[in-house]
């Protein structure tokens, strides 16, 4: 493999890791369903402007035939008047009328089946909807619960950035605090053995010396003393 099919490969491989970081599968499924929502309210616009096409042909197939009843009576009319030409008109409008009401029949038919595979595919896409709306339910719910685990999982173990830092300071105060006691030991036995001086004791190094030597003497004292006790005990 050349080296532009490999540098084009580790590309997309790191574009699709980022892809599916930055993806919500929340935000994919009430996608999803807002797009089929608006299917359905595509359709049902569809259905209302196909019935609305077959009313209008309803009414003018009811005009049609209102014109082929007229034009029949007028031949009746026109035949009780001895105007057989009147009458023979007469029929040929109605003939026209009649026809002009089959067309519109084939046609308003025609429509009507269109109307009910709407009709038909508009309760299909209901129940889809309807479905799919519970399963993103139930999987959005899934994805909080395990979404909510790994949180509370990385926090246990210490694999998520924040309790990361917080065991960083941990460690952090540890080692001051070592370092402190460290330190305070070292100081403790420096002013004991007369490197570092107390700034409010003015007594000499002789004197403080002494005062050790005495307040050893006094505690060697108490202890034979108790000792003393014990053994008359």
């Amino acid at each position: 493999m050349s080296i532009l099919g490999r540098v084009a490969d580790l590309l997309q491989a790191k574009t699709q890791k980022l892809l599916d970081r930055l993806e919500d599968p929340n935000d994919t499924l009430d996608l999803s369903y807002e797009k089929m929502i608006s299917g359905l309210q595509e359709t049902k616009q569809h259905l209302a402007e196909v019935v609305t096409e077959q009313k209008v042909l309803e009414r003018q197939i009811q005009s049609a035939q209102q014109e082929a009843d007229q034009a029949q009576e007028n031949a009746r009319l026109a035949l009780q008047s001895s105007r057989e030409d009147l009458a023979r008109a007469a029929l040929s409008q109605r003939q026209a009328a009649l026809e002009k009401v089959d067309t519109l029949g084939k046609a308003r038919a025609n429509i009507a089946a269109q109307a009910d595979k709407l009709i038909g595919y508009q309760r299909t896409l209901e129940d889809r909807i309807e479905q799919f709306r519970t399963q993103k339910e139930v999987m959005k719910s899934s994805y909080a619960a395990a979404q909510a685990q790994v949180r509370v999982t990385e926090s246990i173990t210490g694999v998520g950035d924040h309790l990361s830092h917080v065991g960083d300071a941990m460690r952090r105060a540890e080692d001051k605090v070592s370092g402190m006691q460290a330190k305070a030991d070292a100081m403790s036995d420096l002013m004991q053995a007369g490197v570092l001086k107390d700034p409010l004791d003015h007594r000499s190094s002789v004197e403080r010396e002494l005062q050790n030597l005495r307040s050893n003497s006094s505690v060697d004292a108490e202890l034979e003393k108790l000792k003393a006790e014990l053994g008359k005990a």
